[in-house]
């Protein structure tokens, strides 16, 4: 059963919550990545996905980077979130190889090199990506989630609640971020799955 958290607002939600995910030791989270990765690669979203965006992990976050072999043996092109230059809190998704040149941003996140990024050629449009994983801070059994608290993500993906053509959205977590009960926002963007090392959950 899920630890019941009740606090009263979420920023005491998210620092109880980052504080699980990094009391988890290197063994622990090495393991929770396989776990994670074997889950996700029983999605039938991954399994036809052609262009796939995912993370470096950071704060503890589980890591989604085993999957990455994977996704170049069927021939699926990664992608990495880029802070947006000159725009509020949103991000630019950029394509990400062994060769690409790295930066470490403002949150102290290793990203792809603003140059690098600024080019077309090596951007992919949100729309036009197949799926796309979020990083979670927590999550609930009916599909709400709570983030870092920039809104990067709900901002950048406000245009999946329109019609057209949309990625699919899947949170990753350790198990040990899942509570009973959040508290939902009307700007939270919807996700089609949550993949933890324990399970995946279908909203």
């Amino acid at each position: 059963m899920p630890d019941t958290v009740a606090p009263t607002n979420r920023r005491t939600l998210r620092r109880e919550l980052r504080r699980r995910r990094r009391q988890l030791d290197a063994r622990q989270q090495q393991l929770a990545a396989r776990r994670l990765c074997h889950g996700l690669r029983q999605l039938p979203e991954l399994f036809r996905a052609r262009r796939v965006a995912l993370y470096l992990p950071n704060d503890g976050e589980i890591d989604p980077t085993p999957l990455l072999p994977w996704l170049a043996r069927r021939g699926a092109n990664a992608y990495l979130p880029v802070l947006r230059p000159l725009a509020s809190n949103s991000l630019w998704f950029v394509h990400y190889h062994a060769d690409t040149p790295m930066v470490t941003n403002r949150f102290g996140i290793s990203e792809p090199d603003r140059r690098y990024a600024a080019h077309r050629a090596h951007r992919q449009p949100a729309w036009t990506l197949n799926a796309i994983l979020l990083p979670l801070v927590g999550f609930d059994d009916e599909g709400q989630r709570i983030g870092m608290g920039g809104g990067f993500y709900d901002r950048t993906l406000a245009f999946t609640r329109r019609p057209g053509p949309r990625p699919s959205l899947i949170g990753v977590a350790h198990e040990c971020q899942r509570v009973e009960r959040l508290p939902a926002e009307p700007w939270d963007v919807p996700l089609d799955a949550i993949v933890s090392d324990r399970q995946v959950l279908r909203p």
